[in-house]
Parts: C-alpha cells; structure tokens; sequence
C-alpha cells in the first residue's frame, strides 16, 4: 500500500473532491464556454447581421465542444502534455457518444483517461506511442462503454426537473434558483452542472434567475466596500470572489440567496421565462451577459423555427427584470435591514 501511494504522489494523481469536484468541474465549464457558448454567440451575431462566414465560425467553434471540454478537464488535472493532447480524441468521442448528456460523459471519462494516462506517462522507453495509446484505449474504450449510459442518466435527471418546474413551477422555481445559484457563488461549476443536465425550459429560466441573484445580489450588497470595481467583477465577473468572505460570515450569503428564492418562482410563474439557448448559459447568470444572451439566442432560434413570430416587450421586461432589476431592488431592502440587526457588519464584504 505505501508503494501505491508513493507512485500515486510521484504521478501526481490526487484523488480529491478539490481536484475533481472543483478543479475538474470549472475547467470543463471554461472549455464549454470556450467552444460552444462562445460558437453560439457568435452564430447568433451571424444569422442576425446576415453574415454566413459568422454562422460557418461560431458553427467550427460548437463542434468543437467535446475536445475543449476533455483538454480544458486534462489540463485542471496536471497532466503531461502527450495526455493532454490524447484527450482531444476522448473529449470528441464521449461528447459524441453521451447524446445529450454528453458533457457529463466527457467529464467522467476525461478524469478516468487523465489518470490513466498519467501513470503510463514515462514508464517506458517509448513513451511516444506508450502514453497516447493507454490514454486514447482507456478514454475511448470507457466512452464506448460508460458514455451513452452517462449521457442517458444525466439527460433523464434532466428532463425530469424540467417536467417537475413545468407542473410545479413556484416549488422547482425556488429549489432550481437556490440551488443553481448557490453553486455558482461556490468553488465548483453551475454553467457546467447545467451543461451536464441540459438545463432549459423554465428550468432553466429558474437558474438563469437563481444566478443573476448571486452575481448582481453580491455586486449591490458590497458596493459600499469594493464600488464600481466591485460591481464589474461580481456583477459581469463572478459573485466567487466573495467565498472567502463567506467563510469568514456564513450571514452575508442570506441576501443573495434570498433574493434567488423570490425570482426564481417570479421567473417561472410569473414571466413564464424560458432559457431556450445553449444549456451551459443556464448557469452563467450576468457573467459577461451570457445568460441573458442564451435566453436572446433562444428567441431568435424559436422565430427561426416558427414556433415563435416575435419578440414581444413582455419578454424583455421578464429577462430584464429578473437579469437585473429585481436583484437589484431586493438586494438593496433585504440587505439593508441584514445590516441593521448587525448581520452583515461594516468591512465584511470587502473583496482584495
């Protein structure tokens, strides 16, 4: 056992929660962002200008989703470059062979065929061919016979919180919102928890809420300590910044996650808000705008589809209230009166 353990170290093979959980998890949402997010948008930007070389590059960019995902998680995990490299096969077959679960495919191989990889990696004198081959059998054999079951699983799990939010919208559209939101305020990953689910529908109109209330609940709340520079990094950056303070007072996270439990079923009941764009948008909130994008990208692909004629000013009131205007408003009373029972305290949210 000591001698496992020793090679385990020697390889750099951590088996974590941190290295999976958090590490893993956010490198594969900046591959998904990198690849299908931005391919989106940039389609989106093509088809509405009338540029088809726009359309024909966001379209390269989309396809290319299972590799950025697969390297984006290799590279979190430390692997050598020959692993590295392997990984862009595996990303491409486990996204392939996931369906619609694909992401959460990939994220399962990725790791096994990452570690995998690592420990091959030069133990041999022909480690050119050695390391590319254990990692690409081991990444491609475990696509072939973990991948669809993965992608049927999470693809299922899915379905089955959408259909929950469409029957019980107020319910689902608190628990999605909080959840959701939490999790992007935490070390680990929403975008890619959406991404893995294929969150849309209301569901993901709930996320989209739940998410908008962190990053713009946080920017708000703090705006005495950190001002405008405060407000860009949390509002179209990342309510993130502020774990370390949570850790320190566990109380300011009330507000935010507050302020998530009244949009969430607000966006589903009452705006009937859908996100009908790329499913990693879901769980971005008002980062660089991506979450109100994804809703945009869905209406515009709708009208293209005919199941929708326009684009009313009903819909924009709803993404721009629960985006923006909501959090906003709540922030400023919910945390004015956390202050006032000495909850949050002057210097408690002042970000470095």
């Amino acid at each position: 056992m000591g001698k496992f353990k020793a090679f385990l170290e020697r390889k750099d093979i951590v088996i974590s929660g941190k290295r999976y959980g958090v590490d893993a998890l956010g490198a594969m949402a900046q591959g998904l962002f990198a690849s299908l997010l931005i391919g989106t948008i940039i389609a989106t930007i093509g088809e509405q200008v009338g540029l088809q070389w726009l359309v024909d590059v966001g379209g390269f960019a989309k396809s290319m989703a299972g590799p950025a995902m697969a390297a984006s998680i290799a590279y979190a995990l430390r692997t050598p470059n020959l692993v590295l490299f392997s990984m862009l096969a595996v990303g491409a077959a486990a996204n392939k062979l996931g369906g619609a679960g694909g992401p959460l495919a990939v994220y399962v191989v990725t790791i096994f065929a990452s570690e995998f990889g690592k420990a091959a990696s030069k133990e041999t004198k022909i480690d050119i061919l050695v390391t590319p081959l254990v990692t690409i059998a081991v990444g491609i054999g475990l696509s072939y016979w973990w991948a669809p079951g993965i992608g049927a699983a999470a693809s299922s799990l899915g379905h089955v919180i959408m259909w929950a939010t469409t029957k019980q919208p107020f319910l689902m559209g608190i628990l999605v919102s909080v959840i959701v939101g939490m999790a992007l305020t935490l070390p680990i990953s929403s975008a890619a928890i959406c991404a893995a689910l294929s969150l849309t529908g209301l569901a993901g109109g709930a996320a989209l809420a739940g998410c908008c209330a962190q990053m713009v609940g946080f920017a708000v709340l703090s705006f005495k300590e950190n001002k405008w520079n405060g407000i860009i990094s949390q509002g179209l950056g990342t309510s993130m910044l502020q774990m370390g303070n949570i850790v320190k007072n566990p109380k300011i996270w009330i507000t935010p996650t507050l302020v998530s439990a009244i949009t969430g079923p607000m966006a589903t009941c009452l705006y009937k808000l859908e996100m009908n764009g790329p499913a990693i948008a879901s769980g971005m909130g008002t980062c660089g705008l991506v979450g109100p994008i994804g809703v945009y990208t869905g209406w515009m692909q709708e009208i293209s589809a005919g199941s929708r004629s326009f684009v009313t000013g009903a819909d924009w009131v709803g993404l721009l209230s629960v985006s923006v205007i909501l959090p906003v408003i709540l922030t400023i009373v919910i945390g004015s009166m956390m202050r006032k029972v000495g909850w949050i305290k002057p210097g408690d949210l002042k970000i470095d």
